[in-house]
């Protein structure tokens, strides 16, 4: 060390980085060491040495280091100890031009301390002997080719490699013709894919137009089933029309005590229970009706009257004469003096006689229980006679001979059910 305390170092070991002694001897390399030291490692590079490099090139210079100018208690420094740059020593550059053709020669960099140095041989020592060793097997495989009597001809190897080469030509061609058919292929793929779309749009639209029709199809199909229980339950209610009897149902004809009664219209009078007028002419109006029906039914017309149905005002009007005879009535029985209310009962009874001649002209065996004749309807197992008319009558007489009026027609009416299949 100097004075100051530090030691003068030129350069840095290229694998350890240490600050590193240069030999003395290297300064005093001569001209002809020195070219000596710049020829190549390996003989097939020595043409391309430039012996007359460039002094002022130095790929690997390593600055001067002064170890106090580090951080860490290493740096570089010059040998005059000067910080600023100024032209190298003839010895510097020599080294360091020394250095760089080692360098640029070999794959290790220059320079190297002594303990990298050492370690850098052991590992070229190994791979030496590495070297040395595929060497020997090399050699021996050679020898044992040589020696083997059943060596490959080369020729016949050419050929094989020719075809080999043909083959792998023609594998190319096809390997480039799969290529285009694999472009193919994928434009292919990408038209599909984009028909698969459209196709699974149309199955959506599908689906959602199929569960509409289905929903309409379940709601058409309860419709259905209701029209059926419907129609079964109509079927049901014709077959028991069927069954019914018309006249029957439209007119019901019974009797109430001494009155005979249509449709729960009692027809009559008695001193002991008085029927009001307006009762007894609805009586006489589901009468006339009903006499209507059965006449339109046989195609019977009558002879010198026509009966009129018209509700409680119902009336019948004699052929000719253009006379109404009303058969309805008002006011007090005792003083009822109307002679054309008589004579229209009259007339009625006629016309009731008229519908008795014509169904049994149709069926010989056929008789209603009381028989009629000019206004009188005669009781046959007394052989009494009732007149239809109210004067010189008695409320009784009167009552009872309408009663026997409505047995009649309803004989009258059973016949034509049984005559026309119960068909209105």
């Amino acid at each position: 060390m100097n004075e100051e305390g530090k030691t003068p170092v030129s350069f840095a070991c290229q694998r350890c980085l240490q600050p590193i002694n240069i030999d003395e001897n290297l300064d005093n390399i001569g001209d002809l060491q020195h070219a000596e030291l710049l020829l190549p490692i390996y003989s097939n590079n020595v043409n391309t040495i430039d012996l007359q490099q460039d002094v002022n090139s130095y790929d690997h210079f390593i600055p001067p280091y002064h170890i106090t100018d580090s951080f860490n208690g290493t740096g570089f420094m010059l040998v005059s100890d000067g910080r600023d740059k100024k032209k190298l020593s003839d010895a510097l550059q020599l080294q360091a031009q020394l250095f760089d053709c080692l360098s640029s020669n070999s794959e290790i960099d220059h320079p190297l301390c002594e303990e990298c140095a050492d370690s850098m041989l052991e590992i070229m020592n190994r791979e030496l002997k590495i070297a040395e060793n595929e060497y020997n097997d090399y050699k021996n495989y050679l020898k044992h080719l040589e020696n083997d009597p059943e060596t490959p001809n080369v020729s016949e190897l050419e050929k094989e490699l020719a075809e080999l080469k043909v083959t792998e030509e023609q594998l190319l061609l096809e390997l480039t013709s799969l290529k285009e058919q694999e472009q193919a292929l994928n434009k292919e793929i990408e038209e599909e894919e984009l028909e698969k779309e459209k196709l699974n749009e149309q199955e959506s639209s599908y689906w959602r137009e199929y569960t509409k029709h289905r929903r309409e199809l379940m709601l058409t199909e309860d419709d259905k089933r209701s029209l059926e229980c419907q129609i079964a339950y109509a079927d049901q209610q014709l077959e028991k029309l069927k069954d019914a009897n018309i006249f029957n149902i439209t007119f019901h004809i019974w009797h109430a005590g001494h009155f005979g009664t249509i449709n729960n219209f009692r027809l009559g009078r008695l001193p002991s229970t008085s029927v009001d007028w307006s009762e007894i002419n609805a009586a006489w109006g589901q009468t006339v009706l009903l006499l209507c029906a059965l006449a339109r039914k046989i195609d019977l017309t009558f002879e010198r009257y026509r009966i009129v149905p018209f509700g409680n005002h119902s009336y019948v009007e004699v052929l000719g004469e253009n006379r109404e005879l009303p058969l309805y009535g008002t006011g007090g029985f005792k003083f009822f003096w109307d002679t054309k209310f008589d004579a229209a009962m009259v007339a009625f009874l006629d016309c009731l006689t008229q519908f008795q001649q014509e169904v049994e002209k149709r069926d010989k065996e056929f008789l209603l229980p009381y028989k009629m004749d000019k206004g009188k309807i005669i009781d046959p197992s007394t052989g009494q006679s009732y007149s239809i008319k109210i004067q010189f009558n008695s409320e009784e007489q009167w009552t009872k001979a309408l009663k026997f009026m409505l047995t009649n027609l309803k004989w009258g009416l059973a016949w034509v059910s049984s005559q026309f299949d119960n068909n209105s």
